[in-house]
C-alpha cells in the first residue's frame, strides 16, 4: 500500500465521522457523536501514517524531503492541521456539535487532493524549496490556516444560531451558546493570526536566503499581507472597539475568503510561488 491510496481510503473515513456528527447533531443522537470521534481519532492515525509514508517514500526514490512542498501535499497536510486542532478544541470545550461544522473541511480538502487535476507524485524539490526553512514555514502557515478554518466553521454555526431560521430551528439548541461560539471564534482567530505571523516572518527570512530579498510583492506574499491586515483589523475591531457577534463572525468568514484565496487563487497568478502550483 502506498501513501496515495491511504490517504484516498482516509478521506472516506474522514467522511464517515462527519456524517456521523451531522447526524448527532440534527437528530441528536449522542451516540453518534461518540462514534464520531473515535472514528475521527482514526482518521487522524492513519492521515498521520500516510504522510510520514509518503515522507519514507521520498527517501525510497532518492529525493528526500518533508512532504509539504506541492498542492497535493500541501492540501494533504492542510486536512491533518484541521482535524488534529479540532479534535483538540472538541476535549477541550466537550462539545461535538463543532464537528458537524469543521470536520467537512478536511474532507473538502483531501477530496480535492484526489481530483485528476491535482498530480499527487513525489517531484524532486526545486532549487528555492531545498532550505531547512520549508517545514518551518509551511507548518506555522498551514497551522494559522487551520485555526482560520475553525473560525469560519463556528462561524458559520453563530450566524444560523442567531438568525430568524436558526432561534425558530430545534437544531440550535444543541449548539454551544453564541457567547461560547463568539468567545471560541476569537481565540481561534488569535491562534491563526499568531501562527499566520511567524509564517510570514520565516517566509521572509527564507526568501531572503532563496532571492536575496526579504519581500518581493510576489503575489503569495502580497495576499499573505492582505490576508494578515483583515485578520489584525478585525482583532483591533474586537479589543478597542468591542465589536463581537454578527460583526467578528462575518469578519472572521471574509478574512478565510482571503486565506482560501491566497491558497489557491493566487497560484493561477505567475510569480516565484507558482511552484505551489
Amino acid at each position: 500500500m502506498n501513501s496515495n491510496y491511504l490517504l484516498s481510503m482516509i478521506t472516506f473515513v474522514y467522511g464517515l465521522a462527519s456524517v456521523l456528527y451531522v447526524v448527532s447533531w440534527i437528530f441528536k443522537k449522542p451516540v453518534a457523536g461518540k462514534a464520531a470521534t473515535w472514528i475521527l481519532g482514526i482518521a487522524i492515525i492513519g492521515h498521520t501514517a500516510g504522510i510520514g509514508l509518503r515522507w519514507v517514500e521520498s527517501y525510497q526514490l532518492g529525493i528526500g524531503h518533508a512532504p509539504l512542498s506541492n498542492m497535493y501535499e500541501s492540501l494533504v497536510f492542510f486536512a491533518w492541521m484541521v482535524a488534529v486542532l479540532y479534535l483538540y478544541v472538541e476535549i477541550r470545550y466537550r462539545n461535538r456539535m463543532i464537528g458537524a461544522f469543521t470536520t467537512p473541511i478536511s474532507v473538502l480538502a483531501l477530496a480535492y487532493a484526489s481530483l485528476p487535476s491535482v498530480s499527487n507524485h513525489i517531484q524532486p524539490l526545486v532549487p528555492a524549496l531545498k532550505s531547512n526553512w520549508l517545514i518551518a514555514h509551511v507548518a506555522t502557515c498551514f497551522l494559522g490556516y487551520a485555526a482560520f478554518a475553525l473560525a469560519f466553521g463556528i462561524s458559520i454555526m453563530y450566524l444560523f444560531k442567531e438568525s430568524k431560521e436558526g432561534v425558530k430551528s430545534p437544531m440550535a439548541s444543541a449548539l454551544p451558546d453564541p457567547d461560547v461560539l463568539d468567545e471560541l471564534t476569537y481565540q481561534m482567530i488569535i491562534t491563526g493570526f499568531l501562527f499566520l505571523t511567524l509564517g510570514i516572518i520565516t517566509g521572509s527570512v527564507w526568501a531572503n536566503d532563496a532571492w536575496g530579498s526579504y519581500w518581493s510583492w510576489d503575489p503569495k506574499e502580497t495576499w499573505s499581507l492582505i490576508t494578515w491586515l483583515i485578520y489584525a483589523s478585525l482583532l483591533h475591531a474586537r479589543l478597542m472597539r468591542g465589536w463581537a457577534g454578527k460583526r467578528i463572525a462575518w469578519l472572521s468568514i471574509v478574512g478565510f475568503s482571503a486565506v482560501m484565496f491566497t491558497y489557491f487563487g493566487v497560484n493561477l497568478l505567475s510569480g516565484l510561488h507558482s511552484y505551489a502550483s
